[in-house]
Formats: C-alpha cells, sequence, structure tokens
C-alpha cells in the first residue's frame, strides 16, 4: 500500500428504500481508505447530500487527510427530497404555513434506518462520536435532531441555517421574533448538555431581507440570535461554539465549500 493512499477517501454510493419516508433514499460514503479499525471513527452525517458532490467535498477531505490535518471521519451526505420544506422542518413544531409536516419521519428514518444501514453495511457497531450538520434548511433540520437527542451527538452545525423558521407569519400584528422563531424557543426551553458543540457559518451576502429594519440582514440576526439563546443556556464561543462570518459569503454551494475545512479543522483537527 502507497503511502498517499492511507490518506486517500474512497466513496460508496448507497440506494436503498425508506419506509418511513416512502421513497429511494440516496447517500454517498467518504471514508478514510485504509483506516484499520471503522469502529473508532466519527460520523459526521449531512443533509442536502447532493451538494457535497457539485463542491466536489471528495477533495476537501483528500487535502485536509493528505496534510494530516484532521483526525478520521465517517462522512454521509444524504440526498434531500423533491418534498424538502417538509421532511427539513422542525419535527415537534410546523412552521406557520404548515411545513415541516414529514420532519418527525425524517428523524426516525435517521435512527430507525440510516443508522442501522451503516451499521451492517460497514460492520461498525458503535461510533467513537456522532455530528450533524446541513446547509440553508437541511441545517435548522440537523440541528433541530442534534438538539433534541443530546445523548446521540456531540456536534451540530448549520451552514446558512434557516434560522428564521417560525410558527408565526412575520407580517401577523402580534409576531414577535423573540419568541416565534422556533429553533431558538427550543433552545430556550431546553436543557444544558455540556458535551455539545455547534458551528454556524453565515456569509455577509446571504440574502438582502431586514424583517427588523436593524441594518442586520436577517440570515445574520437570526444566527447570533441562537448563539445569543445557546451562550444563556452556558455554552461559551471559542469553546462549544464556532461563529464564522464570511465576507461576500453568499448563500450558495460555493460559499459552503469555503466554510467545510474550518468547520472541519475546529471539530476534528489533530
Amino acid at each position: 500500500m502507497l503511502a498517499e493512499d492511507i490518506n486517500r477517501i474512497i466513496i460508496d454510493n448507497h440506494i436503498f428504500p425508506s419506509e418511513y419516508l416512502d421513497r429511494d433514499v440516496k447517500v454517498d460514503c467518504y471514508i478514510p481508505f485504509g483506516f484499520p479499525d471503522l469502529s473508532s471513527i466519527s460520523l459526521l452525517l449531512i443533509n442536502d447530500g447532493q451538494d457535497l458532490r457539485t463542491m466536489d467535498f471528495e477533495t476537501i477531505l483528500n487535502t485536509l487527510n493528505k496534510n494530516n490535518a484532521i483526525e478520521p471521519v465517517f462522512c454521509v451526505g444524504i440526498h434531500c427530497a423533491p418534498d424538502r420544506r417538509n421532511e427539513y422542518g422542525t419535527a415537534r413544531i410546523l412552521d406557520y404555513k404548515g411545513r415541516g409536516a414529514k420532519a418527525g419521519l425524517y428523524t426516525r428514518f435517521i435512527f430507525e434506518e440510516l443508522l442501522p444501514f451503516l451499521r451492517q453495511s460497514y460492520q461498525i457497531y458503535s461510533f467513537k462520536q456522532k455530528a450533524f450538520a446541513g446547509f440553508s434548511l437541511g441545517g435548522l433540520c440537523a440541528m433541530d435532531i442534534v438538539w433534541n437527542y443530546p445523548t446521540e451527538f456531540f456536534i451540530g452545525a448549520a451552514f446558512s441555517g434557516s434560522f428564521w423558521w417560525r410558527d408565526k407569519d412575520q407580517d401577523d400584528d402580534d409576531f414577535n421574533e423573540e419568541t416565534d422563531r422556533i429553533m431558538h424557543r427550543q433552545v430556550r426551553e431546553g436543557g444544558f448538555y455540556p458535551w455539545l458543540k455547534f458551528f454556524f457559518e453565515v456569509g455577509t451576502k446571504d440574502e438582502v431581507a431586514d424583517r427588523n429594519h436593524n441594518g442586520i440582514i436577517d440570515s445574520i440576526d437570526d444566527t447570533l440570535s441562537l448563539v445569543n439563546e445557546l451562550e444563556k443556556k452556558g455554552y461559551k464561543q471559542g469553546k462549544e461554539i464556532f461563529y464564522l462570518e464570511l465576507k461576500d459569503g453568499r448563500h450558495d454551494v460555493p460559499t459552503w465549500a469555503r466554510a467545510l475545512p474550518a468547520f472541519l479543522l475546529w471539530g476534528w483537527g489533530k
């Protein structure tokens, strides 16, 4: 075996049926080649896994591994469904338009179908640690699952996370962003889980909307407000929270590709 082979990523592409989602699910598994014992490897699940193909995620991982910069990570990109806005919501609370109706089923898919499939396919019975990440609405979904199942995970990450997700229309007279944003409320009403860590990325050109007219675009405002809720729980920036604001970053795959190395180094850097 050549030395460079140990740092090479191999990709397995799977399609398997989900009873919960009533569809075939595509997943791409990015596996460090030559890693001797997968039972001691960390797992990173990533929503919107089709975007990893677009950004050439394989090269990002290969570069970090070649430089011996990160610990081995078993990454799984989960392709989204056509009905993305229903699968990628918050599982326990629908948004004000009733979206997220399948989010509970998606959560069951993760725990009762995807994880058993990975364990059986790769003979991994216990991962070292588990993390969940996603882009945009997929980031909200990942954070929702991590927050509501804290004993299962150690990292939640959102790139341009859709933390505007709310159960009341902003045009309603009694809309209050402090109480009506769903993920913020879940954190506020939840506990403190000291082992959890959180990564957030947002770009300064992620959008142009400024709902409360405070001069800060909503994507940054909503993310920083969520960070603030986590800080009130006891999590600290620079320790359990990493906030990355990319100058000129947009709500797109190239921006998320720029942010991914920082996330991987933060989560699994040597």
